[in-house]
């Protein structure tokens, strides 16, 4: 089947802290003990964000990350002594809180039951917002965007962020509502995404798809009742990737905003592919297109 070439036209124009350990021996990176420091802390009431919109990351691979993205502001780092010290984390940031957390239960309290911790917590804020103004597209360059149209699992939206981040995405735009902000559960899930890929929160994703046109971009959805295959399809550089829940697909309205619906073909052994997936395949089809 040949490529369907979508072919731009003018109404698709380019607009113009001190550091605190409260147990165990200090190494040298470390440094001298600071003034004010406390007890080990021991078993006790769960553990819980000190700060209004706070949250805790947790595994080695998500704390690092964010200890390293400047616009991640970062409150606390908690840890049992064998895992801060073994990991130096804290060396990342050397101005950052360290809490040591003797009794493993109590970091146990802030992460999900199935959620290995690694001994590491990091609690933070949420980054701060994007505008779709931010995405307008780099010329030269292949400017891909992935859209989530109500994706509500967390894992799922952290493994998407995770593909766009490998595939070379612009960004991620997902809806305010109905769909999971930051958390530990995603931002694991992300393996790092999360603080290196743009993510755009939009109100309302049928204008935010109209705004995008305006930008220049062409809007492919996915969806399995079409006869057009995503490897068919040729967009150009600019190209938003709208993909549905896995339940439900895409709503009627933002499917009416996208110039092609395309599928990725399959054996017909299994129904469908998890989102995650099938956003890694459209991705990179798109991104060799």
């Amino acid at each position: 089947m040949a490529k369907k070439d979508f072919k731009k036209n003018p109404d698709r124009r380019t607009p113009k802290g001190k550091t605190r350990h409260t147990s165990g021996q200090r190494t040298e990176h470390q440094g001298p003990r600071p003034h004010g420091e406390g007890r080990p802390r021991q078993s006790g009431p769960a553990l819980t964000p000190k700060h209004k919109n706070g949250f805790f990351l947790f595994g080695r691979h998500a704390v690092e990350e964010a200890l390293r993205n400047q616009k991640r502001e970062c409150i606390r780092l908690v840890g049992t002594p064998k895992a801060v010290q073994a990991s130096g984390l804290a060396a990342i940031r050397p101005n950052l809180h360290v809490d040591i957390i003797e009794d493993d239960s109590v970091l146990r309290s802030a992460v999900p039951a199935d959620s290995p911790h690694q001994g590491i917590l990091l609690e933070v804020r949420p980054l701060p917002g994007l505008d779709l103004l931010d995405l307008e597209p780099t010329a030269g360059e292949k400017n891909i965007i992935l859209m989530l149209d109500q994706v509500t699992d967390p894992h799922n939206v952290g493994a998407c962020l995770r593909s766009a981040a490998a595939l070379g995405a612009r960004a991620l735009i997902t809806q305010d509502r109905n769909s999971p902000g930051e958390s530990g559960v995603l931002a694991r899930a992300a393996a790092g995404g999360l603080e290196t890929l743009p993510w755009v929160r939009a109100a309302n994703l049928a204008q935010a798809l109209e705004a995008l046109k305006d930008m220049g971009y062409w809007h492919v959805g996915l969806d399995g009742h079409t006869d057009t295959e995503i490897g068919n399809i040729s967009m150009g550089d600019n190209v938003v990737i709208v993909m549905g829940s896995e339940g439900k697909g895409l709503r009627p309205l933002v499917r009416k905003h996208c110039d092609a619906i395309a599928k990725i073909p399959m054996t017909g052994k299994v129904e469908s592919l998890n989102v995650s997936n099938a956003a890694a395949i459209a991705l990179y089809e798109m991104g060799k297109a």
